[in-house]
């Protein structure tokens, strides 16, 4: 199709790639006379009628979309021409190499770079799931990841492209769901035709560590659909750690906007600092290096305005109590010495000790009201032992079993705390007040860490 013009407009002058019935080209549009390029989906024998939906919310998307890191939209059309016929797509034109083929031209990156490159998708990434509907990629992916050349001290603008795999959350509700993306990149609820943000995260993280490994994800070796590419780099264990939320093959545990994840990734400092975990308004927090990891439940009880006027009056009372056992055993203690008699200096002296005795417990009775509701439990965990709110430490190696209590008093079997056997030892983690997502949360990250199995 070289030197042919489209639409007595674009003058064809190569191919820049070709997928199945979709080719690229590089054009010239003879009005501006700027290079541009245009997305051909022809209507071939391997053709798809789910291609055409496919290519018309791209170029919807790409409409409604300004950003200098996403090509612009121009035009599209029909093309029928003697040998070909189909839809075209005109996109403003990027002068600029994939990650992929950086990577096989031998380029390496180094942990800096790579920073660099995932802060900047993280940020195209937040304008793009802030759409109304917000905008799912769905295809992140080193291909469709384009690098500037290096110019001075700058590293080179990052952009994406390719959105023909793109996704609005509105056109997902109530409709059939279109399987697309790379194997290796998507994560695993897309394989189901789910995609959410999260989804876009779990790419941008596979993608990544292609380039720090050089190997595509699917030829890592894999562990509970974990990407296992730790062995293979050496990196800071932050970062690593960050890049292993990323690629949570569970949905509940990974990172779930890209401003979560970007804020993350800015708040490692060096090889030492671990990466905290939580869900927004989550009472669980987990930090997590390549040593250790700890849980921090933080058992608020919920609060009432009943709740709160029966502490007060309670406080009122109870400390006025206080006072006065206070008063009276002071004054005994000093009737110790001035007493007349010896049975009187007893009697003083054991008024005096019994009253301060119940004043000191008035005033712990109220310390442990407002302290009862702030309770938080601590577990952590490292390569040889396990300890629960600083107790002394028992050998992980002897832990055997994993699994939750049930209360059985109701019609169906509930699962309360989750209990871990050391010996003949329970330790209970205390989950009231904690929502089902919590709790499997942690379940999840102690069975994988301990290799235990969860019994029911």
């Amino acid at each position: 199709m070289v030197e042919q013009v489209l639409k007595k407009r674009y003058q064809i002058q190569k191919q820049l790639g070709k997928n199945g019935g979709r080719r690229t080209l590089l054009a010239r549009d003879l009005q501006t006379q700027e290079l541009v390029a245009i997305k051909l989906l022809t209507f071939s024998a391997d053709f798809q009628w789910d291609d055409i939906k496919l290519f018309e919310r791209e170029a919807e998307t790409l409409q409604s979309l300004s950003h200098p890191a996403i090509p612009h939209y121009l035009d599209h059309f029909h093309v029928q021409t003697s040998k070909t016929k189909g839809l075209a797509l005109v996109q403003s034109y990027i002068p600029a190499k994939s990650l992929e083929k950086w990577v096989k031209l031998g380029r390496q990156f180094n942990e800096a770079e790579i920073k660099h490159i995932a802060k900047a998708l993280l940020e195209i990434l937040m304008y793009l799931h802030a759409q109304h509907p917000p905008v799912i990629h769905r295809d992140i992916k080193p291909s469709n990841i384009l690098l500037g050349n290096r110019s001075g001290n700058s590293f080179g603008q990052v952009y994406l492209v390719d959105f023909g795999s793109v996704q609005t959350l509105a056109a997902a509700e109530g409709s059939t769901i279109t399987v697309v993306g790379t194997y290796g990149y998507m994560p695993p609820e897309q394989f189901g035709g789910r995609a959410v943000p999260a989804s876009d995260l779990y790419s941008l993280g596979a993608t990544l560590i292609y380039l720090v490994t050089g190997t595509h994800p699917a030829d890592l070796p894999q562990e509970d659909l974990r990407i296992e590419f730790e062995p293979k780099i050496s990196l800071d264990s932050g970062f690593i750690d960050w890049l292993q939320w990323m690629t949570e093959p569970d949905l509940n545990n990974r990172l779930f906007s890209a401003d979560q994840a970007l804020k993350s990734l800015e708040k490692l400092g060096n090889s030492e600092s671990p990466v905290v975990r939580n869900s927004e308004g989550s009472k669980v927090q987990i930090k997590k290096d390549r040593n250790s990891i700890e849980f921090f439940i933080h058992n608020d009880s919920e609060t009432t305005i009943g709740l709160v006027v029966f502490k007060c009056i309670f406080s009122i009372l109870a400390f006025l109590g206080f006072l006065q056992f206070l008063a009276i055993g002071i004054s005994s203690m000093v009737n110790v010495f001035t007493a007349n008699s010896f049975y009187e200096k007893i009697m003083s002296g054991f008024s005096g000790i019994l009253c301060l005795s119940v004043s000191f417990i008035i005033i712990s009775a109220i310390i442990s009201l407002f302290s009862a509701s702030k309770q938080s439990t601590r577990l952590r965990i490292d390569q040889h032992n396990i300890s629960l709110n600083n107790r002394d430490s028992i050998p992980k190696s002897s832990i055997w079993k994993l699994g939750f209590s049930h209360d059985y008093n109701t019609d169906s079997p509930v699962c309360r705390d989750i209990e871990i056997w050391v010996g003949t030892q329970l330790y209970t983690i205390p989950t009231e007040n904690l929502t089902d997502r919590e709790v499997d949360w942690i379940a999840s990250e102690l069975s994988n860490l301990l290799d235990l199995p969860l019994r029911k």
